[in-house]
């Protein structure tokens, strides 16, 4: 029943990342197995820039993707959705860039942004110091952000680059979904940053192309508001799976056979693929304008960052009908439904996903400023 087409070369990648699901909930990270097999699918270099051996994907193929890695685990797709990092690390300068590319493109990033830190300025680059929280895949990343304000500085404040080496990872993330992830919090002790392995966050990017006018935000919250799409996708799948062979302890039809089933599971169909197609249908919209040179404009970087916000809700409530649909069966801890509805619970919490952003998108409906960093 799925609405997207899979690639044929990522099928055995799915099908395991499926069959290990658990193992990624109770080691609480995405194996680095795995994280090898996201590099030879391309999730790393899909938006890397050509020149640096990448593949430059629209943002629509990428969340195609990680929707479809969502769809066998929701921990994995949340992992590989940081695969953006070029949007973030293309405000480096450009020779670091080239550096940082140097080997190829499957450069595995993990970020810790806040809370920022004060970083003291010392001979072209700062001391930095703390502990930053909720780094998603940081058990599988090579290279590291942290949140930093640098000493004297008033501007907007910057992520500093690290290699692993500099890093300590300490395993606290501990939660009721999306366990997989591995969003650990970061550690970093008196490490020296030269200042051309930082840059200001929000900055503009060092990369040329239509790729990289595409709203920054906007697409950092895209590719995780993707993830509750494939996970509500599994719970309806798992659905489909059980509705013909499982037998009510009571005695009542088959799920399949009952008229209410049949009623309900309709109406989560057409909530979901509604909510998809707007959600792809508001990055067409700004993809087109960006093809010809031209910027999109208020209204579509709103629709964005609301359609996103929509899915994630429409998402859980869909995974939440599925289990109740299972009845006593989905309660178990050997149903993958209860962790579908843990784990699209876990991304309607993000700040990206929060109540704030209706306020922030009705403001914009009605002609008004909505507050910084929104859009």
């Amino acid at each position: 029943m799925s609405v997207v087409h899979v690639r044929e070369e990522l099928v055995p990648l799915l099908t395991e990342v499926t069959a290990r699901s658990a193992d990624f909930e109770r080691q609480r990270h995405v194996s680095d197995d795995i994280i090898s097999r996201f590099k030879q699918v391309g999730v790393y270099r899909a938006l890397v820039p050509k020149i640096y051996g990448g593949d430059e994907c629209s943002p629509a193929q990428f969340c195609e993707l990680i929707e479809q890695i969502a769809t066998a685990d929701g921990s994995a797709g949340w992992v590989a959705s940081f695969g953006m990092s070029p949007f973030y690390l293309g405000a480096l300068p450009p020779d670091t860039l080239k550096e940082l590319y140097r080997n190829g493109p499957d450069v595995v990033f993990a970020g810790g942004i806040y809370p920022t830190h004060n970083a003291q300025l010392a001979d072209g680059g700062y001391r930095v110091s703390g502990r930053w929280c909720f780094a998603s895949g940081s058990m599988g990343a090579s290279v590291f952000g942290v949140g930093i304000q640098p000493e004297g500085e008033n501007a907007l404040p910057r992520m500093a680059v690290l290699p692993r080496e500099s890093i300590h990872i300490d395993p606290v993330w501990d939660t009721v979904g999306l366990a997989g992830t591995g969003s650990h919090d970061l550690l970093v002790d008196d490490a020296y940053v030269p200042q051309e392995w930082t840059f200001i966050r929000g900055g503009a990017l060092n990369l040329e192309g239509p790729l990289y006018r595409y709203p920054v935000l906007s697409l950092a919250t895209q590719v995780l508001s993707v993830v509750a799409l494939g996970v509500a996708r599994a719970a309806l799948n798992e659905i489909y799976q059980i509705a013909h062979r499982q037998q009510s302890v009571t005695g009542a039809p088959r799920l399949a056979d009952r008229p209410q089933a049949q009623m309900q599971i309709a109406r989560c169909e057409a909530e979901l693929r509604s909510a998809r197609a707007w959600f792809y249908e508001a990055i067409d919209d700004v993809w087109q304008r960006l093809l010809v040179g031209n910027e999109p404009g208020q209204q579509q970087v709103n629709a964005l960052r609301l359609s996103s916000t929509h899915v994630t809700r429409v998402a859980a409530d869909v995974a939440r009908q599925a289990l109740a649909l299972n009845g006593m069966g989905g309660v178990t801890m050997t149903s993958p439904l209860q962790r579908y509805v843990r784990d699209t619970m876990v991304i309607t919490q993000h700040a990206f996903m929060g109540d704030l952003s209706y306020l922030n998108a009705g403001t914009v409906f009605f002609g008004g400023k909505p507050l910084p960093g929104y859009l």
